[in-house]
């Protein structure tokens, strides 16, 4: 199940937490994963995919320059001749209560998070148009489904994932590509663990599994939407919280 041999599947965000994890995932299946990221930074995910036998690089990437996304999915159409799956996970947080916000905070996440994933499946949908084939996945929220206080910029950008992919699933929909969302919800990732025992203690009691969910448990939702068990599936938001919103 969830073969993904032969696929070409490019990653951004990929050189730590949920981005790492969903490539590492797509390589196990047989994919070959293009780990975008700044700089070098998916250096190590790339390393380690190739340790475990997988097939995958690296791509200098800066999701909020349109040029610099042209010329990443140029290349890879180049060396590969095709993209199959694009996952948008790239993002950052800015957080800060409404009345401190400056523009600027809210600017950087609405661009980073939302806009830049626009710009990459504008770059995309051409090449998957053509071969009538594609899968787009797009990293959201939890919070972009409930809300949290002190990040309204977060959950703007991250509800506006939503709408966008609703949307984009209806126009491309006879082309036979889909359009799919991940809404993770707490997450073990570095920045959790930086995070005090006790806080960390006070999220785990508003999850009714009980614990924090790890990229891993991300990448397999991603895995699947990427695959052609899921073929049938569009529009569609798959909530990977453990049950903190229903």
């Amino acid at each position: 199940m969830f073969d993904l041999n032969q696929k070409v599947a490019i990653v951004t965000g990929a050189s730590r937490g949920i981005g790492r994890g969903i490539a590492d995932v797509l390589a196990s299946r047989g994919a070959h994963v293009v780990a975008a990221a700044r700089g070098d930074n998916a250096a190590a995910t790339v390393e380690a995919i190739r340790a475990a036998g997988g097939s995958a690089e690296t791509a200098a990437l800066d999701v909020t320059d349109a040029n610099s996304v042209e010329t990443l999915v140029d290349a890879v159409l180049i060396s590969h001749g095709r993209i199959d799956v694009l996952v948008n996970n790239a993002g950052i947080a800015r957080d800060q209560l409404m009345l401190r916000m400056k523009r600027e905070e809210w600017d950087e996440v609405i661009t980073t998070n939302l806009t830049a994933a626009f710009t990459c499946v504008h770059a995309v949908l051409k090449p998957m148009v053509k071969r009538r084939s594609g899968r787009i996945i797009n990293i959201s929220s939890v919070v972009g489904q409930m809300g949290n206080p002190g990040q309204a910029n977060y959950a703007a950008s991250k509800a506006g994932l939503i709408g966008f992919s609703k949307a984009l699933a209806r126009e491309v929909a006879s082309r036979n590509i889909t359009v799919n969302v991940v809404a993770p919800g707490l997450v073990d990732t570095d920045m959790t663990k930086a995070v005090a025992e006790k806080a960390q203690a006070e999220w785990i009691s508003l999850i009714p599994l009980q614990r924090l969910g790890t990229p891993q448990d991300i990448a397999s939702a991603v895995c699947f939407l990427a695959s052609d068990e899921a073929a049938y599936i569009t529009g569609q938001v798959l909530a990977v919280n453990g049950g903190m919103y229903m």
